[in-house]
This record gives C-alpha cells, structure tokens and sequence, in this order.
C-alpha cells in the first residue's frame, strides 16, 4: 500500500542503504575503469552494483512502489508512488579520479518529488528533503533565508559551453564553472555557491533529487522546452532531456534566459 509520505523507520532504512553505497563507492573509487555505453556516455561495475543494490533496497524498503533508474527501466512505474535513483551521478569525474559525485534518489507521488535524498561521498555530505517540510544538510535543518555568499559563478554542464560560441561578442554574465554532475551543479545554486546553474540535456534521474531541494529552498526554476511535472505513467524517458536554469531567485532568471533559450536554436 502506497503511503503519501515515508516513515520514521523508512527514513532509517533509507539513510542506511546509502551509506552502505556510498562506502562502497569510495572504496572503489580509483581502483575501477570504465566502459562505453551505447549512447558514448561512461559506466563502471560500481555504478551497476550501486544501481543494484539501491533498487533491491527500495523494494524491501518501499515494496509495491515502482523504480525508475538510469541503469534499469527508464519507463514511468504505473504506481501512485515511484522511485527515480542515478546510482552514481558523475561517472565521468568518478572513472577519472576525480572525487566529486553524488547518489540521487527521489520518491515521486502522484507525477512530483515528495522527497529526496542526495549524498556526496568523498564530502561525507548527506541532504534530505521533504516536499513542505525543508531541507537536513548531515541531519541539520537549512534554514531557506539564510543569507548565503553572493557568489558572481554560473554552473554550465558540458553541453552548454556551446551558448557562448553563439554570442562571442556578448559578455557572460558571471564566471564560468564546471562540476561535471548535474545534480551538483543544481545544488551548488541552492547552497549559494553559484548564483545560477544552466543545464542542456539533464534526464529526470540526473534532476529528480535537486529539484525539490530547489523548491524547498525557494530557488526559481525555468524548464525551457519540457515540464516535468507533466510526466504521465508508461512514458519511456530514455531520450528525453529536461534543459533548464536554476536561480537563487526570479530576478537572475531573468538574466539567464537570454542565453538559456540559446539552447533550444538548432
């Protein structure tokens, strides 16, 4: 039986089944390659073993509630409540041994994030959140108006380089940063490290956890061409990519957008 919101004891479960992945991960970080899959993205035997266990986790966990995952079935679970994990966010950093990734899982009802849970390994950094109720950074509440640096970095993923080659004599906004994982580079904007991230192509899995951390934290996002809150059972999401600009607020949208929309230009 489907509830609307998880339970003390699924809580615990949870904060334990990612420990015991993230451990694993850390451990095997550096010490694995990596191989190409059909899409040229990478994939590592620690990223099928997380994806593995974390599935197997949830079902024991949250029984009757459908998965979605990078590495299993990318179709929408016909459940009222669903699951949506990247096992490991980063592979690229993590295969290249550079020790910046994440674990992204968010349990969806009824079509939106009700929470989400997002670890940094090597920063032994853990975030939780509840769609209503805020955000725990390591078990601590974030309080969503503190007054973070104002940071003058942009996050852009790999992909939205090419917006600044469409307007080489118009002056970036901010100073340009790269993390490599998408999930992080949504987070950096609601901790106050960047003051906007711009993503290309993120799958669901890629976002699905920082989006609500977003909304918790009263950051703006601009879906530019697919809202996911339209996601209907059954819909394979395999191909399809969710471009987006998140902000510390409305305002520095309104900055972004002009180069954000670049992206949808063929």
């Amino acid at each position: 039986m489907n509830q609307p919101n998880l339970t003390n004891k699924q809580l615990s479960q949870l904060d334990s089944l990612f420990e015991l992945v993230s451990q694993r991960q850390k451990k095997d970080f550096g010490n694995i390659s990596a191989s190409n899959k059909a899409d040229g993205s990478l994939i590592t035997s620690c990223d099928l073993w997380s994806d593995n266990k974390i599935v197997d986790g949830l079902a024991a966990i949250a029984p009757d509630e459908g998965v979605l995952s990078e590495e299993g079935g990318k179709s929408i679970p016909n459940t009222k409540a669903y699951w949506v994990v990247d096992p490991l966010d980063g592979t690229t950093n993590f295969a290249a041994g550079i020790p910046y990734w994440s674990i992204s899982v968010a349990r969806f009802v009824d079509g939106r994030p009700e929470s989400s849970f997002l670890i940094i390994p090597t920063l032994n950094k853990k975030f939780v959140s509840i769609k209503g109720k805020g955000v725990w950074l390591n078990n601590q509440k974030i309080d969503p108006n503190q007054k973070n640096y104002q940071s003058e970095c942009i996050s852009l993923c790999s992909r939205s380089i090419k917006i600044l080659q469409k307007k080489p004599n118009s002056v970036f906004p901010g100073k340009i940063r790269l993390l490599g994982v998408s999930s992080l580079n949504l987070i950096s904007v609601a901790m106050g490290q960047t003051f906007g991230a711009i993503e290309s192509t993120p799958k669901i899995w890629d976002i699905a956890a920082a989006w609500l951390l977003l909304e918790e934290l009263n950051c703006s996002i601009e879906w530019l061409e697919i809202d996911p809150m339209n996601l209907v059972s059954g819909q394979n999401l395999s191909d399809v990519n969710f471009p987006l600009i998140a902000c510390r607020s409305r305002e520095k949208i309104e900055i972004l957008k002009p180069w954000g929309n670049l992206l949808l230009e063929k």
